[in-house]
Formats: C-alpha cells, sequence, structure tokens
C-alpha cells in the first residue's frame, strides 16, 4: 500500500472510531436525559387541600388512598373539614366525614384489614377555653360503608374521681396494630397543661409532656357527662410511656415520647428466641450527659394478654396534679446512644416517625451522617450496632416508608422519590428531579401490594395526591 493510501486509511479509522466514541457518550447522555422514570400520575385535581398521613393512607387492598382536606400545604393549620379518599384506578372520591359545629378533623389512617379509618376530630363548639390544640382532640373511627357516622375512640373524663380507661386529654396520629386490636397515637394531658398556663399559683404538679397512649379496642368506657368535655369511647385507653419533668443527666429517663411505630407483623424476636408479639419503636428525648436534650430511639413492650392493660391499678387515671401512671405491664428501654455522635441524636427535620421491616428485625429512622448529610439509619429492637443504610449525596427529604417484603424504604431526595435497598443500600432514582417542586415531605408511602407509592406535589397552589410505580 502506498503511503498516501496509507495515511488516508488511518484517517478514516481514526474519524470512524471518533465518530463512534462520540456516538457512544451521545447516546449515553441521551439515555441520562430520557431516563425510563415510571410514570407518574396525579389522581387528585380539586383546588383544596389534599394531605396524606405518613403511615396507614392505603386501604387494605391498596385500591383507595384516604387523606383530609386541611389547607395549610405542611397541615400545621388544622382547618380541613373532611376526609376523604380517591380511588386509585378511576380517580373517583368520596366523602368518609365531614365536621359540624366548628370542629375540624385530619390525620386519617386505615384499618389494616377492615374498610374503616381513624383520624383526629378538634372540639365541636369551640371555647375560649377549649380550642383545638394537643390536648384538646380526640381520636374518631368511620366505617367507609357508613360515611358520616363517626364512633370516638378515646373516652375523655375531666373531672376527678377519674374513669379507668378514659384519659383527661387528647391523642394524635392513630395507628392500628397488625391485627387491629390496639391503637397507638400520642397524648397531652388537658389538666396539666392549664395548671402549666393558670395565672395565680398553683398546689405542686407534674408537667403536661407528650407520651404515647394505647387503646384497647372494644372494651367500651362509659364516661359521666360530668363536664361539657366529658365523652364516652369505643377503647379502653392508657398512657403507656413513663415520663420524667426532669430527666437525670446520662440516665435513660425521659421528659417526651412521640413519632410512634409498631415493630413487625408479628412484634419481634428476643435474644432468648421467644416473641415479643406488640411492641412498639418510639422518640424519646433525654438528658444527655453534657446536660443537652438528645433524641434517641426507644422500644416499648407491651404484654402479650392486652388484658393485662385492662386489669392495671387505679394509678392509670392520675390525680388532678399527676399524670396517669403506665401499667406495669408496659417496659420501656432505650436502644441508642449517640450523644458521642459527630451530630447526635436522631434528626429532627425532616419530621419522620420509626418504622419497621415488617419481620421486626430492624428499626429505621434518620439521623445526620458524615457531612451533616440525614442519612437512613437502622438497628435491631434488641440494641447492638447501628447500621447506616442510606449514602447519599443528598440528605433524606422526607416521613419514609418500608415495602410490604421489607427489602425496600421509599423517600424523597433531591426533589425525587428514592428507593432504597435496605441490606445493599443501592439508592435508585423514580421520578425526574424537581428541585423547583419538589414531592412534599410529609409522606412517601408503598402500597400493601407493594406495587406504587403515593406522594404529594404542591401543584397551583394545593396539594395534590401522586402515585408511581414502585418497580
Amino acid at each position: 500500500m502506498s503511503t498516501s493510501r496509507l495515511r488516508s486509511s488511518l484517517a478514516t479509522t481514526m474519524v470512524t472510531t471518533v465518530q463512534m466514541v462520540i456516538g457512544v457518550v451521545f447516546l449515553g447522555v441521551v439515555s441520562l436525559q430520557a431516563q425510563n422514570f415510571p410514570v407518574e400520575r396525579q389522581l387528585t385535581n380539586a383546588p383544596q387541600g389534599h394531605l396524606l398521613t405518613n403511615i396507614g393512607a392505603w386501604s387494605p387492598d391498596s385500591a383507595w388512598l384516604a387523606y383530609d382536606t386541611r389547607d395549610s400545604l405542611d397541615g400545621s393549620v388544622f382547618n380541613g373539614q373532611t376526609i376523604q379518599r380517591v380511588h386509585v384506578a378511576n380517580g373517583e372520591v368520596d366523602t368518609l366525614y365531614r365536621s359540624v359545629h366548628g370542629a375540624h378533623c385530619g390525620v386519617v389512617t386505615y384499618h389494616p384489614f377492615l374498610d374503616q379509618v381513624v383520624f383526629i376530630l378538634g372540639p365541636e363548639d369551640p371555647a375560649e377555653d377549649w380550642q383545638y390544640g394537643p390536648s384538646h382532640r380526640q381520636g374518631v373511627i368511620v366505617d367507609c360503608n357508613n360515611p358520616g357516622f363517626g364512633a370516638p375512640l378515646d373516652a375523655r373524663d375531666l373531672v376527678p374521681n377519674f374513669t379507668r380507661g378514659a384519659l383527661r386529654g387528647g391523642t394524635h396520629v392513630h395507628t392500628f396494630s397488625s391485627d387491629g386490636k390496639l391503637v397507638a397515637s400520642t397524648y397531652e394531658d388537658a389538666l396539666l397543661d392549664k395548671l402549666s398556663s393558670a395565672p395565680a399559683p398553683v398546689p405542686s404538679h407534674e408537667k403536661n409532656l407528650r407520651g404515647i397512649s394505647i387503646s384497647i379496642m372494644d372494651v367500651p368506657v362509659r364516661v359521666p357527662m360530668t363536664h361539657p368535655r366529658n365523652h364516652s369511647g369505643c377503647s379502653f385507653t392508657v398512657l403507656a410511656t413513663k415520663l420524667t419533668d426532669n430527666p437525670t443527666q446520662g440516665s435513660d429517663e425521659i421528659m417526651r415520647a412521640c413519632e410512634e411505630g409498631w415493630i413487625g407483623v408479628n412484634g419481634y424476636l428476643r435474644q432468648d428466641g421467644t416473641r415479643e408479639r406488640y411492641a412498639l419503636a418510639f422518640q424519646g428525648t433525654v438528658i444527655g450527659r453534657k446536660g443537652q436534650p438528645v433524641v434517641e430511639l426507644f422500644v416499648l413492650d407491651l404484654p402479650e394478654q392486652i388484658d393485662q392493660l385492662i386489669q392495671a391499678d387505679s394509678s392509670i387515671s392520675g390525680t388532678a396534679t399527676t399524670r396517669p401512671s403506665p401499667p406495669t405491664s408496659c417496659r420501656q428501654r432505650r436502644i441508642t446512644f449517640t450523644e458521642d455522635w459527630q451530630y447526635p441524636g436522631i434528626a429532627s427535620q425532616p419530621r419522620h416517625w420509626i418504622r419497621s421491616t415488617p419481620d421486626g428485625n430492624n428499626l429505621l429512622f434518620l439521623a445526620r451522617g458524615p457531612e451533616c448529610v440525614v442519612q437512613l439509619f437502622c438497628v435491631s429492637p434488641n440494641g447492638g450496632e447501628i447500621r447506616q443504610v442510606t449514602r447519599d449525596k443528598h440528605s433524606v427529604a422526607s416521613a419514609f416508608s418500608v415495602s410490604p417484603d421489607g427489602s425496600q424504604a421509599a423517600y424523597v431526595s433531591d426533589g425525587s422519590i428514592f428507593t432504597v435497598d435496605i441490606a445493599s443500600g443501592r439508592s435508585t432514582r423514580l421520578t425526574k428531579s424537581t428541585p423547583q417542586n419538589p414531592p412534599r415531605p410529609e409522606a412517601c408511602l408503598f402500597s400493601p401490594d407493594g406495587s406504587k407509592i403515593a406522594f404529594i406535589r404542591t401543584i397551583e397552589g394545593h396539594n395534590q395526591i401522586m402515585v408511581v410505580d414502585s418497580r
């Protein structure tokens, strides 16, 4: 071959090679830009609020999503007047409950296998001394096949001697155990709250501290109408966490218990191989060795024979100046000790609730990892080593949920819906990044059949419900 022909052949080969390389790079860019995300669908369209609760928003058959209609985007203004649900396949909307007499309603969750929902109801006929607030609300249950008729969940008795099985304040975020026999909620005490805000000195009294209550279903409690805010309920309710006004530094005493979640579908296995059937994980605020509040992970073990909660002594009702006492069969344990971490404690933002894998082996929570990025962590309900699950560049930016098979968690990050494989820590982006209008932080919920994830976007000034296939 002549020198000129050789040069020409080499030049052609180089051009072809460059074109191939450019083509590969170009195809890579096209592939990245046109990544095959699952289709995101908008389910609601009405010009009103649509707010999902952080758990239990799906019906047991994955056909419906229940929500409330608070106007404020984050739900901080409790002004919703209806509990509704939308059919995921056809967009049909049902109104399940409409509040009356100046009351408002919200924070709805489904029963695990019945077509029922439970939600918060604020005061009817609110008065100057009884407005909506943490200690002035109650749980209400509605049968979806008989909409509009609400049955009070928890009873209230504000007059000594207090009725056993009734509390003296308000409950919030009601979640059923997997068998539907128990309902967990947070609780604040109206009597102690009033004493704390009284203008004149009052005798020594305990503080109103947020705790966790347990309602035993189908054990009705009748309360005498000796106070206009008294009411009966369809369950027997107790304060289940032990709270301390002034915790000792470095101790496991807590002054706040909240953001709870049931552990496992059938509880969890203790280290000795026996099963703890009913247990909750929650965030408890301790006072660390350095004198600063630290939020740690706690477990609340409940008796397997739940009638032990009903047979507790009269101290479960409290006095006019003291909190109700938890039944002696309730045992709370501290799981994490993070005061010496670079960023101690469970993350306060985003607000989130402790979640468990269905087998009960792992409790998941958010904390700040290296470079102050909020990541997902897990630990056994028996304690021990804490393992970092996510290792994303961007912080987890929402409450999260765990898939029904326990393999994944769903959350918001970097303006997208993500899933993470809990075992390997491999994260997958499911929706395009939309930093200008990211999915909202309140909820990111796997459906009970595991096929979809529900979340919220703000569209034209209103929260709207979206779903995306979970792959």
